[in-house]
């Protein structure tokens, strides 16, 4: 099966090393989302001893070392996973360097949305889980950038009779589902995040979408050019509603690798207590 190559990722290491040369401009916005991120720890009765953070930017291995974990961090980009002060390795979550079930928890932050071929990272992911072991992940969904996404559609196509990807297209959170699936996790949840951003310029939000790391890496749009008047015409069209509301919102991915020792869905048949009486009663 032929994966679609939608990223350039050479151009996505480019954007989050530049994300690291103002990472703390950035970085209450990141605590805030790892804090939200590691809650979902709060409610496993269960230790963790090996863990491997990808795309955390400092922030969360800090926090799962104050838990007692050893933790080794990893990143696409060297500059930011030399913000971490713990073993670390600069990789490409297309192609984990690990062997088979080398941790007993895995958490990636906001970086999955970039790999190309999600289904063929979510089983690497899974296959280097201990059994039992547990896949925890922050990703951006619809309808983040929503507003962004359809006012530079609608000013390229009258300025120019056509229209080619600006924004990075975003799962939503049914899709989020299905691939947790897909890719065999047991006992799979996914729940939506937000949070509220407003902003009082165009430019204000260009801004932190460069600091953070989060342009345009698409391939697509790289056969084409964003003109000057392109994006004037389009700040200008965001403007025009006043304040510019840019919430992100995000799902929580949660997942185990699967263990003879897990809770099993009844098969068909084994049920003590008919649908029908269920409902009459």
């Amino acid at each position: 099966m032929t994966v679609p190559v939608l990223f350039n990722r050479k151009l996505v290491r480019h954007h989050r090393d530049r994300a690291a040369l103002h990472h703390h401009q950035m970085q209450e916005v990141v605590e805030i989302c790892a804090e939200r991120l590691l809650d979902r720890l709060d409610d496993i009765q269960r230790p963790f001893t090996d863990v491997l953070e990808i795309g955390g930017r400092g922030v969360v291995a800090s926090a799962l070392q104050s838990r007692g974990m050893n933790v080794v961090s990893a990143d696409l980009s060297q500059r930011l996973v030399s913000l971490n002060n713990n073993p670390s390795v600069c990789m490409d979550e297309e192609f984990l360097p690990f062997k088979a079930q080398s941790f007993d928890l895995v958490i990636a932050h906001f970086n999955l949305h970039w790999v190309n071929d999600l289904p063929g990272a979510l089983l690497q992911i899974k296959n280097i889980l201990r059994p039992d072991g547990l896949f925890l992940a922050a990703v951006p969904i619809l309808p983040t950038l929503s507003n962004l996404r359809h006012i530079m559609a609608e000013q390229e196509a009258e300025l120019c009779g056509r229209v080619f990807p600006r924004v990075s297209p975003f799962p939503d959170l049914r899709a989020c589902a299905t691939l947790m699936q897909r890719a065999g996790f047991a006992l799979p949840v996914v729940d939506k995040e937000e949070l509220p951003f407003v902003y009082r310029s165009a430019i204000g939000l260009m801004k932190d979408l460069r600091l953070s790391g989060e342009t345009n890496a698409l391939l697509e749009q790289q056969k084409t050019f964003s003109s000057k008047s392109l994006l004037v015409s389009s700040m200008a069209k965001l403007e025009e509603q006043g304040e510019i509301a840019a919430p992100l919102d995000f799902a929580i991915l949660t997942g185990w690798a699967p263990d003879a020792s897990q809770q099993q869905p009844l098969k068909p048949g084994q049920f003590s207590v008919s649908l029908e009486d269920a409902l009459t009663n």
